[in-house]
Parts: structure tokens; C-alpha cells; sequence
């Protein structure tokens, strides 16, 4: 009823004009591979960069050298990891006794 008022008219989906619709495909098809390259370029020049950080740096290599404290004295490293496990774990019944004891 609108359509006829404004005298539009449908027109079926087989008589739309092939042409078009393989330009309009090929033109989406287009950005699609641009999109998608431009994402492989980006990826590609994030692991170049990656790599070669991680092949300019120069840190002693093997286990235990990257951490914040020394493990060559297994006796040291055990008290000190008593001392802060234990600590962590004995606050709340510490802090328990406190307020019972108030």
C-alpha cells in the first residue's frame, strides 16, 4: 500500500542486476583482504620485534637467575622462605588472638 503510493516497486531477487551484486561482493571481498593483511603485517612485525628483544637482551641464563633472590645457599633460602610462608599463614590467627584477647 505505501509502496504504490510512492510508486516504488519491488522487484523480485532474481532480476537484481548480477553485475552489481558481483561488484558489491568483490568490493567487500576487497576490504576484507585488506583488513586481514594489514592484521598479518601487524602480527608478522610484532614477532620480529619480540624476537629481538629477546635476542639483544643479556642476562645470565639457567635456573634461578632470573629471580629476586639467591638460591645457591639451599640452607638461607629455606629460612627465608619459612619466615614468609609462615608469616603469611600465622597473621590471621595472630591477629584473631589479638581481638579475643582485648
Amino acid at each position: 500500500m505505501l509502496t504504490e503510493e510512492r510508486g516504488l516497486e519491488f522487484q523480485p531477487l532474481a532480476e537484481v542486476d548480477v553485475a552489481a551484486s558481483a561488484a558489491i561482493s568483490s568490493v567487500l571481498g576487497l576490504c576484507a583482504f585488506r583488513r586481514a593483511s594489514s592484521l598479518t603485517i601487524l602480527g608478522q612485525s610484532i614477532r620480529r620485534f619480540a624476537t629481538s628483544v629477546v635476542r639483544r637482551s643479556h642476562y645470565e641464563e639457567g635456573p634461578g637467575k632470573n629471580l629476586p633472590f639467591s638460591v645457591e645457599n639451599k640452607w638461607a633460602l629455606l629460612v627465608k622462605m619459612c619466615l614468609y610462608f609462615g608469616s603469611t599463614f600465622a597473621a590471621p590467627f595472630l591477629i584473631v588472638r589479638h581481638r579475643l584477647l582485648k
